[in-house]
């Protein structure tokens, strides 16, 4: 059973191209056997959540949050490791901050609390 936080290596297809790679990718939620995932680079260029070795990545990478899509459990090969409750944490506070802009109240909220 998946859970928010696995990191899995997952059979993605890339939407500028038929071809289908494994990629590693991060749980967000799962239902109904549709996986919602981030997914991970190792091009340190890119903007996302760091993840090092040392937290069980093969290589240094990042947490692209800006790069969510939808698989079928189908396309998740195996799991990987678990991130920290910390990396979690990190990870879902930027996906807040992300989303918050689909709710107004949110951005009064936010203006009201910098003052």
């Amino acid at each position: 059973m998946l859970e928010a936080g696995n990191v899995v290596l997952a059979k993605v297809q890339f939407t500028d191209t038929f071809e289908i790679k494994k990629r590693p990718a991060v749980v967000l939620f799962e239902e109904f056997g549709n996986v919602v995932v981030a997914g991970i680079t190792s091009n340190l260029e890119m903007k996302g959540i760091a993840l090092t070795k040392k937290e069980g990545a093969i290589k240094d990478s990042l947490i692209k949050t800006n790069y969510i899509f939808t698989l079928t459990e189908k396309a998740i090969e195996k799991p990987l490791f678990t991130l920290s409750k910390q990396k979690k944490q990190e990870l879902y506070k930027d996906l807040k901050k992300k989303l918050s802009k689909l709710n107004p109240d949110s951005q009064n909220q936010q203006t009201r609390d910098s003052k």
